[in-house]
């Protein structure tokens, strides 16, 4: 029972938490890593540990999946030279860069587990990163990049981060494990779509919420442990997989599914970020005590030294790359997209949050690693420095730099939504009842607007909508006064609340939801 209790509380912190990100406009995460550095320090709380194999699966694939689903291809592919960039060289620097740091501090660590440790904190964090910039606004460009990379780069991480720990743990890795590694990823791009479209002809054929969002989960796992069992990159078969679906699935799923399967899914995600600062942070506080005793001086140098170098090389490559990017594109070497601005670079270098992803694979070290205290403790030290030095200074910095949006989504959704609606309005055509008389005339009202629009969008709402909430509303108040009165019993209500809950959502922005 207590456990129970202590799950709620935590639960119930984390809702309490968001509420704060929410009113400071700061990234959830970094409240949420900071609640981990005080969770450490409370009396009483259980040292929490899972099997590695399980966390990697339980973190990582619903969130890779989530971000991969959400992902655009079209502006991938125009971005893929700083996107790949990012993916490999960036990567590969920070983790030779932080495995070299270690090793010279703390040289009676096995180079394999230094490199493991560089893989581990390298990787930027999709989640994270999409919590900061969904309070800043950056040129489009720039947020395709980022979430381009943050949702890649954990392929090329998580292969280093196998072989190191192999290495690290089991003695060695030969070049005969390593081939069908690079198999795998390859295998992996071309399994994932494959199973894909598997899974979309499956979903077309289930018709109820529970099922379809349980049938998500199950899909999403079951990719991870076949990719696993077959040698596959389970986290690259997962994003495409996503990537694909994605795609597959948009004209097979009927709204009335994916409104709850949205509203579970984001739900899922945050109590999986929950969940890993939980463990993570229930797991520092005996690591400090073990670490305080023996090298404590030590482990805060590491940690430290860790975070700034994981910070610098990014930094590093960022401005570099963009200098010779724009230099071979001075001398007719590059074509395509011109390199980000000085100060967008900048952004794209500061944008460096680690999350779960990160706190993920640090969990997942096996008990016998070699210095997994240290480790974890420094993993944690780089997730908790990244989202609060750079989550928190975005914002002012994208000020200073006077870098704004250029809200490439609104318009392309304003010159879609007018597609859509003069579509629908060419479906009425051979409809003269006086019934769509009024729809009619609704989406005429929108066109007009869009017509008059320099850039041909249309409006986010129907002429009507506000008025339509405006009845919903009252019908609302109506119900509830027939069910207060005992004119109709609960089970009415509910089905009248149900349809006026489908006519409320048809008709309200997006943003207003």
């Amino acid at each position: 029972m207590l456990v129970f209790e202590w799950i709620v509380g935590v639960l119930m912190a984390a809702v309490l938490l968001a509420a704060l990100a929410r009113r400071l406009r700061a990234p959830f995460p970094a409240l949420l890593a900071l609640g981990g550095v005080g969770l450490a320090f409370v009396p009483g709380v259980p040292e929490l540990r899972l099997d590695p194999d399980l966390v990697l699966a339980l973190f990582l694939a619903p969130v890779l999946l989530d971000a991969g689903f959400d992902t655009s291809l079209r502006d991938m592919r125009v971005n893929w030279l700083p996107i790949a960039g990012l993916v490999i060289g960036a990567v590969g620097l920070t983790t030779a860069a932080v495995a070299l740091v270690v090793r010279w501090l703390v040289p009676d660590m096995p180079l394999a587990a230094c490199i493991a440790l560089g893989a581990i904190v390298a990787p930027p964090d999709a989640v994270a990163a999409l919590s900061v910039l969904r309070h800043v606004s950056l040129p489009h460009r720039l947020v395709t990049i980022l979430k381009g990379e943050s949702l890649f780069n954990d392929a090329s991480s998580f292969l280093i981060y196998r072989f190191a720990v192999a290495a690290a743990v089991g003695g060695s890795v030969s070049a005969g494990d390593v081939l069908p590694a690079f198999v795998g990823v390859v295998g992996s791009l071309i399994a994932g779509p494959a199973l894909a479209w598997l899974y979309a002809q499956l979903l077309a054929r289930v018709t109820d919420a529970p099922s379809t969002i349980v049938l998500q989960f199950v899909s999403t796992f079951g990719v991870w442990l076949l990719a696993e069992r077959i040698g596959l990159s389970s986290v690259l078969t997962v994003v495409t997989f996503g990537i694909t679906l994605a795609r597959l699935s948009a004209t097979m799923t009927p709204a009335r599914l994916r409104v709850p399967s949205n509203a579970v899914w984001e739900t899922a995600v945050f109590i999986l970020n929950v969940l890993a600062f939980v463990l993570i942070g229930s797991q520092i506080g005996p690591i400090l005590d073990e670490l305080a005793a023996h090298e404590g001086e030590q482990a805060a140098l590491v940690a430290a030294l860790v975070v700034l170098t994981a910070v610098l090389v990014r930094l590093a490559w960022v401005m570099g790359a963009n200098g010779a990017a724009r230099l071979a594109l001075r001398l007719g070497m590059l074509r395509g997209p011109a390199p980000a601005s000085l100060p967008a670079a900048t952004v794209v270098a500061w944008c460096g949050m680690r999350g779960v992803v990160t706190a993920a694979l640090a969990l997942a070290l096996p008990q016998d690693f070699p210095h997994r205290d240290l480790a974890v403790l420094t993993a944690f030290c780089v997730v908790l420095g990244t989202l609060v030095l750079q989550g928190l200074s975005l914002r002012p910095l994208l000020a200073w730099f006077s870098l704004r949006g250029n809200d490439v989504v609104g318009r392309e959704a304003g010159v879609a939504r007018a597609a859509a609606y003069r579509a629908a309005l060419d479906s009425l055509a051979g409809d003269r009842s006086p019934h769509t008389a009024a729809l009619r005339d609704e989406f005429e009202a929108a066109l007009r607007d869009a017509d008059r629009d320099r850039e041909g969008r249309a409006p986010a709402a129907l002429p009507a909508d506000a008025p339509r909430r405006r009845a919903i509303r009252a019908a609302r108040g109506a119900i509830h006064d027939l069910r207060q009165r005992g004119a109709i019993g609960d089970d009415a209500y509910a089905c009248i609340e149900e349809e006026l809950d489908w006519a409320e959502l048809s008709a309200t922005p997006r943003d207003d939801i």
